[in-house]
């Protein structure tokens, strides 16, 4: 919980002697907040604040992002030191039970993962029911929505056992149901997950084995998908996440929760941003169409966007971003990709956004998606399937900060409110008489 009020702010409306004294909430890190509950009870008004920008609608001991100092911290660990020493199971415990595990605690818990990674036999028949052409996100959303009609066991929200066991099924079998949508997609048999092999190595493998011939996960490219993750477990309260804390603050299962939480990821402006980064490479072509792209991008006239910098929340280099251009080279060199020629026009990008005034002073740097794009499409995956591996990653996340909602005694249902612009109130004409 948040610590004691230490001050107040006093908003008085003018012309009248009506004012409002509201107490100030400190948090661990970052700004404090003005708590404005009982603004409409005394002054008779709301806030405006389109976008939740400058709204904290809960409390989280979760995830800390300064986006002026390019700080992101999941329970207080900084996201650099998590991605290079911690394997992504690591981090999930981390973030579901707020601290990391033990030897004997990880190893009970990947165990307890590992036997959840099937899914129900019948929820296999599911898949059946979409066209092949579907879109992966559709599926998932599908499939996960449907998951509590397989699992009404681990339904109950209000039973921590079944919210402990709901939370395991849906970080164990998403992978499985990310794989086996690209494998309806591509036309080939499901493979059933392995408990012989890790979190990242098993997504690796039901991704890209077959049944006709033996698969050996590359474990370069499993460290990559590990790291890959953990940089998108979790990340505060972003759209994907208010909307699982809002659908689960109805009292929804939390399979239900998750499933509005991937249709959301699903947007473009939200889940898809590194898609657009590699179509947006792309169309420059090579590095001597860098210059012409970026006085387009810098032309008020011109619909030219520089896609995968800057961020919502970011004002400084996106602290993933860096594990993120790391890992790309560790990944293009042990495939033996000595001249990727995307990869050349990203480099040569980021060097010049870097070293610009115009980039420099709007604080555009380069974001995680900028090369999350280049890694996944070295390992075979198509753009179609990075939303989705987004999905994976931050389900655990999803499930933490809606465990954690539900756990609150001061979290009620969500309701925002409106400013109504509309007509006043008026008197409905006989239609005989509407001329």
């Amino acid at each position: 919980m948040s610590k004691p009020a230490a001050q107040t702010v006093t908003i008085t409306l003018d012309g009248t002697d009506r004012s409002a004294t509201l107490p100030v909430i400190p948090g661990t890190l970052g700004p404090s907040v003005i708590d404005i509950r009982r603004l409409y009870q005394d002054l008779g008004m709301f806030t405006y604040d389109p976008g939740y920008g400058a709204t904290a609608a809960c409390e989280s001991t979760i995830t800390y992002i300064d986006g002026d100092q390019g700080i992101l911290l999941h329970r207080g660990y900084p996201i650099e030191q998590l991605a290079e020493q911690c394997t992504f199971l690591e981090v999930a415990h981390l973030l579901l039970y707020g601290e990391l595990p033990t030897k004997a605690q990880y190893e009970a818990f990947a165990r307890t993962i590992t036997r959840h990674t099937m899914i129900h036999e019948q929820l296999r028949r599911f898949f059946d029911g979409f066209r092949r052409d579907a879109h992966p996100m559709a599926v998932l959303t599908g499939v996960v929505g449907a998951m509590s009609a397989f699992y009404p066991d681990s339904s109950d929200v209000n039973d921590p056992h079944q919210r402990e066991i709901s939370a395991h099924r849906l970080i164990a079998k998403l992978p499985t149901i990310a794989a086996w949508a690209y494998k309806y997609s591509v036309g080939q048999p499901f493979m059933y997950p392995r408990n012989d092999l890790g979190y990242a190595e098993n997504f690796l493998y039901m991704l890209n084995a077959v049944p006709t011939e033996p698969y050996v996960v590359n474990p370069v490219l499993a460290r990559a998908m590990d790291r890959i993750l953990i940089l998108h477990a979790d990340h505060e309260q972003n759209a994907s996440t208010s909307t699982v804390r809002l659908a689960g603050s109805t009292g929804a299962n939390p399979f239900a929760c998750v499933a509005a939480g991937i249709a959301t990821l699903w947007g473009p402006a939200h889940g898809g941003a590194n898609e657009a980064v590699l179509k947006m490479l792309a169309e420059i072509g090579s590095v001597d169409r860098i210059p012409d792209f970026i006085a387009k991008v810098k032309d008020k006239n011109s619909n030219v966007r520089l896609m995968g910098f800057g961020h919502r929340v970011y004002k400084n280099y996106d602290p993933r971003a860096k594990i993120m251009a790391r890992t790309c080279h560790e990944v293009l060199a042990d495939l033996g990709i000595e001249h990727e020629p995307l990869l050349e026009i990203a480099m040569e990008l980021e060097r010049i956004a870097l070293s610009d005034e115009y980039f420099i002073s709007r604080k555009l740097y380069p974001n995680v998606d900028f090369y999350s794009g280049i890694i996944l499409k070295a390992m075979g995956l198509p753009t179609s399937m990075f939303t989705a591996l987004f999905a994976v990653a931050r389900t655990v996340g999803w499930i933490s900060q809606w465990k954690e909602m539900i756990e609150d005694p001061s979290q009620r249902i969500g309701r925002p409110r409106q400013v109504y612009t509309g007509a006043g109130q008026r008197d409905v004409v006989p239609l005989s008489e509407r001329g």
